[in-house]
């Protein structure tokens, strides 16, 4: 007897729809499976049969063969022993084989024939939604996760025998998610930018990279405030969206690293990996590809403190993900895409000591200092679009200080510049201004005569390339839109231009 089983294999942060047929025939006792299975899946014969077996159900000793189709796609992991192990029962007659028909399942099963949580639901449940399926059989501990699926029904079962019972008697109502889809800011980041004493020019640059979602890098002597500030940046950026909420939960179902199975995340990531850190750990990979840093801060920060002392090799990674949004692994097994749309904040010191520039203690040769700071290549510093600098902290910046602009008052600036913003975009498919193209660049970054002559002399003066002239024009966009102007005045071309031009500083 023949049974078709709708379950889901997990291709980056997508799902594949996978049949699974299990074909029950007499002759030599046999248990196999085909279909590029990984030994996780190979594996899952033996749970499969003890999970039966421990169910107070007989195990039939027949040939037993089970393809997961399509068999050009690998399948790896526990998710397929509960389609599995339905197929068996439904050739077995135990379950109706119609009343599997209309729904995906997958799981994973205990010995005892419990079903535990699996690592993806969330991306397995979108994939398979947006094809038409409707109804979709979970681990119960995957509930919440999997039912934030707005439409899409989630029915949560715990063990075999209360799987069985639903299907014959129905008696299981879609579990309903209370989660609201307003997602508000979090209020339990506890960090607040009036901490920070001095640094009124990085808090500025600040204020710009948050409202247009722009890369910055700080640079700066040791005790400067850079890390500080860097920690306090989540707190002025725009609240996520209930659309971006599920996409960035959809990456950390798939590495395994939610909170546990019924976590929605509500705020913007913020990695932060120590300098020792692989290029395969920062841009993703392994013999299993699973998203690496870049793409676990999509939607959020990456910041990278003391970012020469990350390898070259490392850093030079960042390049195609800061310009595509997207990272790319090949491996033996196939090619797989992880979106990497994420803000660098970056920090540095001017020299290996840390003190160039500030007062007699930095006795680095220029040797030295050229070293230092020419681990930063010239096309990554290009693709960073704020570079500024943070000065060192004076005895009266802690005499004379009193506590000014809270988070919250920046805040309010950077939400009204990004609504403008998502005005601006509703029919361009982006949503900041750091996101746009040439063409976009050409129709929404409009100069007058007298702005086209500043920033002539600068794109002269600077050599900019291409990127960094167009970067230049989408700063300025976002200075102008703090401002609430419609058009990029002189004062908005200028400072813009403010923010590329330490690299002739420190970088030549």
């Amino acid at each position: 007897m023949l049974s078709k089983i709708i379950s889901c294999a997990l291709f980056g942060i997508d799902g594949n729809r996978i049949d699974v047929e299990v074909d029950i025939s007499n002759g030599m006792p046999a248990f196999d499976i085909v279909g590029l299975p990984d030994s996780a899946v190979k594996e899952s014969k033996e749970r499969v049969k003890t999970a039966i077996k421990n169910s107070n159900i007989s195990f039939p000793v027949k040939r037993i063969t089970v393809n997961l189709a399509p068999a050009d796609i690998r399948k790896e992991g526990p998710s397929f022993d509960l389609p599995i192990a339905v197929g068996i029962l439904s050739c077995m007659g135990i379950i109706n084989i119609k009343s599997t028909e209309k729904f995906m399942f997958t799981g994973e099963l205990s010995l005892d024939g419990t079903i535990k949580p699996i690592n993806g639901i969330l991306p397995m449940v979108f994939s398979l939604y947006n094809e038409g399926i409707e109804n979709f059989i979970v681990p119960f501990e995957n509930r919440n996760e999997a039912s934030l699926i707005k439409g899409a029904n989630i029915f949560p079962v715990k063990n075999i025998n209360e799987l069985i019972d639903f299907l014959k008697n129905n008696n299981i109502k879609p579990y309903v998610n209370n989660i609201s889809e307003n997602i508000q800011k979090s209020s339990s980041y506890n960090l607040d930018f009036s901490d920070v004493k001095g640094q009124e020019n990085v808090k500025r640059a600040m204020e710009i990279a948050a409202a247009g979602y722009h890369n910055i890098l700080m640079i700066g002597p040791p005790g400067s405030g850079k890390t500080m500030m860097a920690k306090r940046l989540p707190s002025i950026m725009p609240p996520l969206s209930f659309e971006e909420c599920i996409n960035i939960t959809k990456i950390y179902s798939v590495a395994g690293l939610l909170k546990d199975k019924n976590y929605l995340l509500k705020e913007r990531p913020f990695r932060s990996p120590h300098h020792t850190i692989s290029s395969a750990a920062l841009a993703g990979g392994g013999r299993i590809p699973r998203p690496g840093e870049v793409s676990l801060a999509t939607g959020g920060i990456l910041f990278l403190d003391e970012l020469p002392e990350f390898s070259r090799s490392s850093l030079e990674v960042l390049r195609q993900p800061l310009e595509d949004k997207t990272v790319t692994i090949s491996r033996a097994q196939g090619i797989l895409t992880y979106p990497a749309d994420f803000m660098l904040v970056a920090a540095m010191n001017p020299c290996p000591c840390g003190y160039y520039g500030t007062d007699d203690r930095c006795h680095c040769t220029d040797n030295e200092i050229i070293k230092y700071t020419h681990k930063i290549s010239g096309p990554l510093l290009d693709r960073i679009d704020i570079q500024v600098e943070a000065s060192q902290i004076n005895y009266d910046d802690f005499e004379n200080y009193s506590k000014t602009e809270t988070s919250e008052d920046i805040l309010k600036r950077v939400i009204k510049a990004h609504n403008i913003q998502k005005k601006r975009f509703e029919n361009e498919n982006i949503l900041f201004n750091s996101q746009m193209s040439p063409a976009q660049i050409e129709k929404f970054c409009v100069l007058g005569k007298n702005e086209k002559a500043i920033i002539k002399r600068a794109f002269e003066a600077l050599k900019m390339s291409a990127r960094g002239y167009h970067k230049t024009l989408k700063i300025a966009r976002t200075i102008a839109d703090i401002d609430n102007s419609e058009n990029i005045t002189v004062k908005h071309i200028g400072e813009a231009i403010q923010y590329r031009n330490l690299d002739r500083n420190y970088f030549e």
